[in-house]
């Protein structure tokens, strides 16, 4: 991977965190943040896809639904694929 350019605070920070000994070194510094990163980016899918949800529920509740058609879905799960959705529901 490629060397990394810090403006002079993101480096002062680096080097702040280093010398306080919360951090070995810079990689520890830079690994640190990209967690973090990773962590708000996984949250923020988290809470897109709750607001989706919230959506859909609403929408179903409002009648804007039709029955699940499995056969339809994946014509693969036809009357020779093994367990039949019906059978799943009990009817």
């Amino acid at each position: 991977m490629p060397n990394v350019r810090l403006t002079r605070q993101m480096e002062a920070y680096v080097h702040d965190r280093i010398e306080s000994g919360a951090y070995a070194n810079a990689s520890e510094v830079v690994r640190a943040g990209l967690r973090l990163l990773m962590e708000r980016d996984g949250a923020r899918r988290f809470y897109a896809l709750k607001v989706d949800l919230e959506d859909a529920v609403r929408e179903a509740e409002g009648g804007g639904f039709s029955d699940f058609d499995p056969v339809a879905y994946e014509p693969e799960s036809g009357d020779d694929a093994g367990v039949r959705f019906s059978d799943l529901r009990g009817t």
